[in-house]
């Protein structure tokens, strides 16, 4: 189980508090409007951003003092994360060490349809194939807890419903702990258990 107990971050002079948790093999889609904390939770929970209250348990044991490159997790940001100077089947690689997937990778490459762009760079590539080459390595990688970011919004109706029935998918087989934040309700239908709404105190 991943608890996020009373956790308080502050971010730009506003005081930002969490109190949930999420089934280990659960997704849960994170939802709020602009501005409500919903990227900061993501930051914190990888070890980005710093807590000022509270605790992050995964397993029953607390993240909290773990340095962000020792916690359970990979995390999709919102630019990507690939790396300019790699080709796209370097960056896909990345984070595997000696246990690169092979056949999953191809698998993923295809499905998504970005399967022919693996010896470009990220900088010949749309936004939406950078986010699909983006999600097929974060979703693949060991780690147990996945965060996304605004993962499909790149995509157009076709592909972003293709790579939510992907994520879905992946997750499940993996066993993951997904949190996945979006402003679209049809991401929630086809990928999440259920949301959780996040709202300014008092609203």
């Amino acid at each position: 189980m991943l608890e996020i107990d009373r956790l308080d971050v502050m971010r730009d002079g506003m005081p930002l508090h969490y109190h949930f948790d999420v089934d280990a093999g659960e997704i849960l889609a994170i939802q709020g409007r602009s501005g409500v904390g919903k990227t900061t939770l993501l930051d914190t929970i990888a070890g980005f951003e710093q807590a000022r209250n509270g605790d992050i348990r995964w397993q029953g044991r607390s993240l909290l003092k773990l340095p962000a490159e020792r916690r359970p997790v990979s995390m999709l940001f919102q630019d990507h994360n690939l790396f300019e100077h790699l080709a796209i089947d370097a960056n896909l690689r990345l984070g595997f060490g000696d246990g690169v997937p092979e056949g999953a990778l191809l698998d993923a490459c295809t499905r998504l349809g970005v399967d022919a762009l693996l010896q470009r760079k990220p900088g010949e590539l749309s936004g939406g194939q950078r986010q699909r080459i983006a999600l097929i390595r974060t979703l693949l990688r060991p780690e147990p807890i996945v965060l996304l970011d605004e993962p499909f919004a790149e995509l157009d109706p076709e592909s972003r419903e293709t790579a939510a029935r992907w994520t879905r998918e992946v997750a499940r087989a993996g066993k993951k702990t997904l949190l996945l934040v979006t402003h679209q309700d049809e991401d929630v239908r086809l990928v999440a258990d259920r949301a959780l709404n996040l709202t300014w105190h008092g609203d």
